[in-house]
């Protein structure tokens, strides 16, 4: 337990380096000198120069390629994890050529590699040397970290609302990695790790809210229509609370797709519409009654015809099935009296 504590706690650090150039100048002029006291011990011959021909041998086999061994590139937003005879030595942050610790090596990344059937396929065609530099450098950008701003978009998850309705939601995070040793050495594949906690967070946090609501203008809840900037504010909050022990942070987060479930798509529509044909319904016979009620007070105002209550109910009614009518009302002409 305690041995788990102390590797969680892991956290980054910087790790010794200076410039690479006048490293690789210093080692470049020392190896053409041992060549020079090798050739010079072979063309003299004498006994005293056996001494030169020993280190410029020693210095050619092991000096020189450890100082070129310690000599590393890194271009902006890149990084590099650094172990030490399997311990954790820093992390060499920042643009530019540098000399580190030749004993120290490069942490690889599994990030990149085939995780699935893909990885058991096998080719029958021979290697060529294209195939090894590729490989090459793949392996020498395994090695490197990149801290650039980057997007992760899952495939469409199928979840249950709080209704229990089938959903189709999508979203799109976008993040970062902030500290290069919990991405290494907490999780086995960071990208992998992200992908599988923004699926867990976005099925419990879709799951508490409906699709939609009803159309009665009296509920005071909320959906995910309606409250989409408060569901993605919690999907990035639950995330970086997951993630966080593998050193990255939740930059942005976005619902990209959100629709019903094909087998039930069809009949929330009919829902749909049948409540905005309600609605509109309501809106239409709303405004036939105000407009009723300006016509009899109108009438009354101006003393332009004096209607009984029987009358009144009649012109009422008669209004009332022109206003709402969906069709164009069809005018009968009364060549009678009035009562």
């Amino acid at each position: 337990m305690n041995q788990n504590n102390t590797n969680f706690g892991l956290v980054e650090r910087p790790v010794w380096r200076t410039s690479g150039m006048p490293v690789l100048i210093i080692n470049t002029l020392l190896m053409l000198g041992a060549i020079g006291a090798i050739v010079y011990g072979f063309i003299d011959g004498a006994g005293g120069n056996i001494v030169l021909l020993v280190l410029g041998f020693a210095y050619l086999l092991i000096p020189t390629w450890l100082f070129y061994g310690g000599l590393c590139i890194l271009r902006p937003q890149e990084a590099m994890v650094l172990t030490l005879f399997g311990k954790y030595n820093g992390t060499l942050r920042g643009p530019g050529f540098f000399f580190v610790n030749p004993f120290s090596s490069a942490f690889k990344s599994e990030v990149g590699q085939p995780s699935t059937g893909a990885a058991n396929i096998t080719s029958t065609k021979p290697a060529t040397a294209t195939d090894e530099i590729s490989k090459a450098l793949a392996s020498a950008a395994a090695r490197k970290i990149s801290l650039k701003a980057k997007t992760l978009n899952n495939d469409k998850q199928r979840i249950n609302d709080l209704l229990g309705n089938p959903v189709i939601i999508d979203t799109v995070v976008v993040w970062r990695i902030v500290d290069t040793a919990k991405a290494m050495f907490n999780v086995d594949n960071f990208i992998e790790f992200l992908s599988i906690q923004c699926d867990s967070s976005l099925r419990s946090i879709v799951s508490q809210y409906p699709y939609d609501l009803p159309r009665d203008g009296q509920s005071e809840d909320k959906c995910l229509r309606s409250a989409s900037d408060e569901v993605v504010t919690r999907l990035m909050e639950d995330i970086q609370t997951k993630v966080e022990i593998a050193g990255m942070e939740i930059l942005d987060a976005r619902i990209t797709n959100l629709s019903y479930a094909p087998e039930i798509a069809s009949a929330m529509l009919q829902r749909q519409q049948a409540s905005a044909v309600v609605d509109a319904k309501q809106t239409i016979v709303d405004g036939a009654v105000d407009i009723v009620q300006m016509a009899l007070r109108r009438l009354s105002e101006d003393n332009v015809v004096e209607l009984d209550e029987e009358r009144k109910a009649a012109m009422v009614s008669n209004l009332l099935v022109v206003l709402c009518s969906n069709a164009d009302a069809q005018p009968v002409i009364n060549s009678g009296s009035l009562y």
